[in-house]
């Protein structure tokens, strides 16, 4: 038996992207353990461009950013899958229709509707899905380090912020009637192709790998692995918290070397 005790147990994915993506690696990581995973992705062209990855795999069409679409996804997957072990929640979009601005110059349109996709459908996923879900089941949003304030992020980092927070009025509210837990991932740069679209990102990556104490990028596989057990039953002590996965970089701010490079160019 494995340690992480996933085998048999259903798990809902939402985010898969390409294979780069965080949620494919705890997708792939859930399987091998031996669970079942139910995919949620965006769109039919979405899931085109997947055919080689979930050909065979049981998915679901679902725009967060309708509710009506998350109702319908949960009273399917619970009908047809139910009950569901956990659910992990994947899901980044901004349309910075203006192209890159300072913060204080974020549209309201653009951030309000970025909210409803990247933080409130957190919200309405796990009421909806609250009738299917497993006493015990365990909940997982992928965020970011608070330590990312980055300005190309742009309004992105408040709104994952916001995330983590809803993540833990969710363990909360929930806790009235059930033990499902709710935790969120917060990760470091990654080099996923979600980040290379972002101006300037290959700098702070290459930056924030500087940062690490061990001098190694973060690998998406570390921040899944990370993902995966706290949606095993070996994480049951752990609800409403924010797990930082950055390697050491939110607390290197005075790395030896970076403050001698800093001083060469006073």
């Amino acid at each position: 038996m494995s340690f992480l005790g996933l085998s048999g147990k259903t798990y809902l994915v939402l985010g898969v992207a390409n294979k780069k993506s965080v949620a494919w690696h705890v997708a792939k990581t859930l399987e091998a353990e031996g669970a079942k995973v139910i995919y949620s992705v965006r769109s039919q062209a979405r899931l085109d461009s997947l055919k080689g990855l979930l050909d065979g795999k049981p998915t679901y069409l679902c725009d967060l950013e309708r509710e009506e679409e998350t109702i319908a996804l949960a009273a399917a997957v619970g009908r047809e899958h139910g009950p569901i072990h956990g659910v992990l929640h994947s899901v980044a979009f901004a349309n910075f229709s203006r192209g890159m601005q300072p913060f204080h110059e974020t549209a309201r349109a653009d951030f309000l509707q970025a909210t409803a996709i990247s933080c409130f459908s957190l919200v309405e996923l796990s009421r909806a899905l609250k009738p299917h879900l497993a006493k015990d089941a365990s909940v997982v949003s992928i965020g970011i380090s608070s330590q990312v304030t980055a300005a190309n992020y742009g309004y992105m980092s408040p709104i994952k912020a916001a995330l983590e927070s809803a993540s833990r009025f969710l363990a909360k509210s929930f806790s009235a009637d059930t033990r499902v837990r709710f935790n969120s991932v917060n990760a470091g740069p990654l080099k996923t192709s979600a980040s290379a679209g972002i101006p300037g990102y290959l700098d702070n990556y290459l930056h924030a790998e500087k940062m690490t104490l061990r001098k190694e990028a973060l690998k998406t596989q570390e921040v899944a692995d990370t993902a995966v057990w706290l949606l095993s039953p070996r994480s049951s002590g752990v609800n409403g918290q924010g797990i930082v996965v950055d390697a050491g970089m939110g607390l290197n701010f005075f790395d030896e070397e970076l403050v001698k490079a800093s001083a060469r160019l006073l």
